[in-house]
């Protein structure tokens, strides 16, 4: 039996699926949403929240201010509710309405910036209101994620000796790249101590975090219309850029054959899955970033679907049993 005391206390680190039942090649996700904050971002929320209590940053009365698309916006008001702090999340039209009403449910306050920014896209708006909300109110306090190191040194000191321990024969870990937290932890700790793993970075078409040219995305989760300060490419070894489309069709591919995850992880299995050769022995990783519960007004919606991407997104309906 496991009892905690606080959501932040209740961290999986060792739950993983195969997925080669399933799919005929050697993949294995290490699955991150089964904790209160339903997403892999709980691990940096706590960390940044820790250090900025630590330096006296963060202090009785302080309100945390954060750019979010989501998951992270979800975590930090569950990590604010349990520290007694208030939490302001500025997100944009495109989050997910399911995240916004578990931000809100949270007791966080959720601010819409619906004017985009130069790049076509809002985090730029985002992060400007931040930043004035900060110089006008000195108890705001933004941890800024998009450059924070204890966001990549909380995957370095927990999810990468994770899989480290776990996994001793281990030729591919793919990770997605938003905020690049996840992927700066991971590709840090192993290129130190298991350099012969192959990094492999995945990110959205659209996205600009790797010099890509941007262009319009409607899935939140990976992918930037601003390049993460946090970002040192030279620790990647390869970087996928996967089609939206393709994310929805791996993840109602992945949900007809049981498993419900999320946008992210669907954008990161399918790059895995058409990285990896058929008939290899090599073993991979996938970090499996969210589940299904936040995308089921979009990804899994038809009508969202075919809106956005067209029919064909939706893959074939199962026959009726």
């Amino acid at each position: 039996m496991r009892i905690v005391q606080s959501p932040v206390d209740l961290i999986l680190d060792d739950l993983y699926v195969d997925l080669e039942p399933s799919f005929s090649k050697p993949l294995v996700l290490k699955c991150e949403g089964f904790n209160f904050a339903g997403s892999v971002k709980l691990k940096a929320a706590t960390a940044m929240v820790e250090a900025a209590e630590q330096d006296g940053r963060l202090r009785p009365g302080s309100v945390i201010v954060e750019s979010s698309s989501g998951n992270l916006g979800v975590a930090l008001a569950i990590v604010a509710a349990a520290r007694g702090y208030q939490f302001v999340c500025v997100t944009d039209p495109r989050s997910n309405p399911a995240s916004r009403r578990l931000i809100e449910a949270a007791g966080a306050h959720l601010v819409i910036i619906t004017e985009p920014d130069s790049a076509g896209g809002f985090l730029g708006s985002r992060i400007r209101y931040v930043k004035e909300s900060c110089e006008s109110n000195p108890d705001y306090v933004w941890l800024n994620q998009y450059a924070s190191e204890n966001n990549w040194e909380a995957h370095y000191q927990t999810t990468a000796p994770a899989i480290d321990k776990h996994h001793d024969k281990l030729d591919y870990l793919f990770i997605g790249a938003g905020t690049t937290g996840t992927l700066m932890g991971c590709a840090r700790y192993f290129k130190e101590r298991r350099p012969d793993v192959r990094i492999i970075a995945v990110d959205s078409v659209g996205s600009v975090t790797f010099g890509a040219a941007p262009s319009p995305r409607y899935i939140p989760g990976l992918g930037t219309s601003r390049r993460p300060e946090i970002l040192d490419a030279s620790y990647v070894d390869e970087v996928i850029l996967v089609p939206e489309a393709d994310t929805v069709r791996m993840c109602r591919e992945l949900a007809r054959k049981g498993f419900l995850f999320g946008g992210s992880t669907g954008t990161v299995v399918s790059a895995a899955l058409n990285r990896l050769p058929a008939g290899t022995d090599a073993k991979a990783v996938a970090i499996a970033p969210d589940l299904a519960d936040r995308y089921v007004d979009t990804l899994y919606n038809d009508v969202w679907v075919s809106e956005s991407f067209g029919h064909s997104a939706i893959g074939p309906t199962p026959p009726p049993r």
